[in-house]
């Protein structure tokens, strides 16, 4: 069976959790010869013991601390984006992109470390399936532009990077039919995924949430209905390799205003913004998996959001007000790129963060550019 999926891990700590991933795949007769395994780490982790784990598994893959990432970036002549990829950051799942950008995978998967499979799914086989799916499915919209994820759920809450003038919104749902399904976003039980003041909302000061998520909260499949957004969060997600060059995870923690915790949400928003343009879906639902994040302080989280929150009540306008040129999903990115780059934002805390982000989404665009030449050059040469 030919490698087709690409499954890419942002860890420090918690690797030994995607032995679960593989017997899941095994119990359910899921072909792991499918799968490339990239582990996205630092130069102070165990890489040896991570390479030792996908050998005992018999799972291909690689493992790239700092140190491996500058020299695959030398070896594909793309040094000079470099700074693409912050440094220890859960927005290197971006370095993991660029390597599926480079070979030929079809799929791609982002699995968090602090986070199981549930046994009754086999975990890529359904996203697979979610994938190709076509006909009916639930379409949710609402009078705010926005739906919540945890609509289903009688809980209440809001998951991280849902805007909060967006709240207290009508939902309303209908019917409708896909036949193109781009990205497959797996919801979470245990630990719902908030963010820091939502936390302390819920009177939890250890980084988690004193209401969790059951898989009775999420009772059917759902897409957004073209138009709407949602949060988009990478901890269990599959998606088209087309969707790439859309699909950036922002520059977090590493930047000059200390800006954090957005990378997958932002990302979220420009695929969305895309998949309405090309036409396609971002299917919700299952398979599910069980978040188990480690306790820690709320308000180390809170600081690390904090610099962002205003930017993140706007950044899905300036998304839905970008033109592009082309109806693909270069072009979109092109758009929100420009919009992003040339844009005012004085008025907001840390405006300027944005006119980066477009800097940069123009470069990522540029540097998928420069990958492919060099592959079909490559090609060429053999």
């Amino acid at each position: 069976m030919t490698q087709d999926i690409c499954v890419i891990v942002p860890t420090i700590r918690e690797y030994e959790c995607m032995r679960s991933y593989f017997e899941n795949a095994r119990q359910h007769g899921f072909d792991l010869d499918r799968l490339f395994v990239v582990l996205v780490t630092e130069d102070f982790c165990d890489t040896d013991s991570m390479r030792d784990l996908l050998a005992a598994e018999d799972v291909a893959g690689a493992v790239f601390d700092g140190a491996a990432r500058e020299q695959w970036y030398d070896d594909h002549d793309i040094g000079e984006y470099d700074h693409l990829v912050p440094a220890a950051s859960h927005a290197q799942t971006s370095f993991g992109l660029l390597y599926m950008w480079a070979r030929d995978f079809e799929y791609g998967v982002f699995i968090d470390d602090d986070t199981l499979p549930h046994d009754e799914w086999d975990f890529f086989g359904r996203h697979l399936e979610n994938l190709h799916h076509e006909g009916p499915v639930e379409s949710v919209s609402s009078d705010e532009r926005w739906v919540n994820v945890l609509y289903q759920s009688d809980s209440a809450l809001y998951p991280r990077g849902y805007p909060y003038a967006a709240m207290d919104e009508t939902t309303t749902t209908e019917r409708a039919e896909t036949d193109h399904v781009v990205a497959s976003q797996g919801l979470w039980t245990n630990v719902p995924d908030l963010d820091a003041v939502r936390i302390l909302m819920d009177g939890d000061l250890r980084g988690q949430a004193q209401t969790r998520t059951e898989t009775a909260d999420f009772d059917r499949d759902f897409v957004a209905a073209e138009g709407d957004y949602l949060t988009v969060c990478s901890m269990n997600l599959a998606f088209r390799r087309e969707v790439i060059p859309a699909f950036y995870q922002f520059p977090m923690d590493d930047n000059a205003w200390d800006v954090g915790r957005f990378d997958d949400i932002w990302s979220g928003v420009v695929l969305k913004r895309a998949a309405d343009v090309v036409g396609g879906d971002i299917y919700n639902g299952a398979p599910l998996c069980e978040h188990n994040k480690a306790p820690r302080s709320t308000f180390d989280d809170l600081a690390n959001e904090v610099a962002g929150l205003e930017l993140n009540e706007h950044f899905w306008e300036e998304v839905a007000a970008a033109d592009p040129a082309a109806e693909t999903y270069v072009g979109v990115a092109e758009a929100v790129g420009r919009r992003l780059a040339d844009g005012e934002y004085d008025s907001y805390n840390n405006g300027a963060f944005l006119n980066e982000c477009g800097e940069y989404l123009l470069d990522w665009v540029a540097c998928l550019d420069a990958l492919a030449d060099r592959e079909i050059a490559a090609a060429a040469g053999d």
